[in-house]
């Protein structure tokens, strides 16, 4: 059959698909496709390969009802109308699991930036402002022994909370629909209401999925709950924060600083206020950007449409997470 890849996909996934013997049409140009030509690609194929592009709406799935099977080349599945999809027999795949390591380590990376300035100090060198310096300029601040709170202690979530366990001998607490069991065993992390969250937090890192709950839930009314040393970390999704008022709460010294591998909205403008501010740490996006983990969930997304193809059950099926 024929699959449609909105990107050109890592080689594991591509040869995977191949090699079940289905044809593989990749978006090569670097610009996104217009509505017209995302419907035309579709029409014309069995099943789509989402690798990043505008949203998988209804008018798309409403014109394309006959595809099979959506692989998304990700975790996050906001950007798929999950009950158009559900509705028109149309299957939804995600990647869960391959990249929680990486995806940890960079929320990892943004906490080291943040506490020490790091793109700061950066800035300063290549400004030409590595010069003079005095005991008491631009100081970080120290992780060690500090409280990590997750919000969302799912995979990611659990990576990072080992991670800054391991490294600094960080309290873990979370909130959670669910109790982690594991966790609270393997890492003595501890169970908290969301407002003792962020009251108890020095670095509270954000692991969930945008929905209608979460949508905005971080902004001015709980940056004021939080301390005003913490440093907020969000490498889940940028709809998350409400950016001018993380902007604020950071100028008017509400908390500490910000790291940020997803922005609201994406991407960031490059005068947003944030990328100016020393206690800011903000990446592109890259949270599952290594070569290792990228060909994992090329494999991963292949394997579901390999399976949904042929007529059986995939390995990651989201549709019914939009009950929920």
């Amino acid at each position: 059959m024929k699959v449609f890849a909105t990107r050109i996909i890592p080689a594991a996934g591509l040869e995977l698909l191949e090699k079940a013997g289905h044809t593989v049409t990749q978006w090569t140009e670097n610009k996104e496709m217009t509505v017209e030509e995302r419907i035309a690609y579709c029409k014309d194929h069995d099943a789509l390969l989402f690798a990043g592009g505008r949203k998988i709406d209804r008018p798309l799935l409403e014109n394309c009802r006959h595809m099979k099977v959506v692989s998304l080349l990700s975790v996050g599945y906001d950007n798929v109308d999950l009950k158009a999809a559900t509705e028109l027999g149309i299957q939804i795949t995600n990647t869960p699991g391959v990249l929680s390591n990486a995806t940890a380590d960079t929320a990892f990376l943004l906490m080291l930036s943040a506490a020490r300035k790091a793109f700061f100090h950066h800035k300063r060198i290549l400004n030409g402002e590595w010069n003079f310096s005095t005991p008491t300029a631009n100081l970080g601040v120290d992780v060690e022994g500090k409280t990590l709170g997750v919000w969302g202690l799912g995979n990611i979530g659990y990576v990072m909370a080992q991670r800054c366990k391991a490294a600094f001998g960080m309290d873990i607490i979370y909130h959670n629909r669910r109790r982690n069991e594991k966790a609270e065993k393997d890492l003595q992390a501890r169970y908290v209401s969301f407002d003792e969250l962020l009251q108890q937090s020095d670095v509270l890192s954000v692991h969930v999925n945008l929905t209608a709950e979460t949508r905005d839930k971080f902004n001015m009314e709980v940056f004021r709950k939080m301390k005003p040393t913490a440093i907020f970390i969000n490498a889940a999704r940028g709809g998350i924060h409400n950016e001018p008022d993380l902007a604020a709460a950071i100028e008017q010294g509400i908390i500490w600083g910000a790291g940020l591998d997803v922005t609201n909205p994406e991407p960031m403008q490059p005068d947003n206020p944030l990328l100016q501010m020393p206690t800011v740490a903000v990446l592109p996006h890259i949270g599952s950007a290594t070569q290792e983990t990228r060909n994992a969930m090329a494999r991963v997304a292949a394997e579901n449409i390999i399976a949904a193809l042929a007529g059986k059950p995939v390995l990651n099926p989201v549709n019914h997470l939009y009950a929920l």
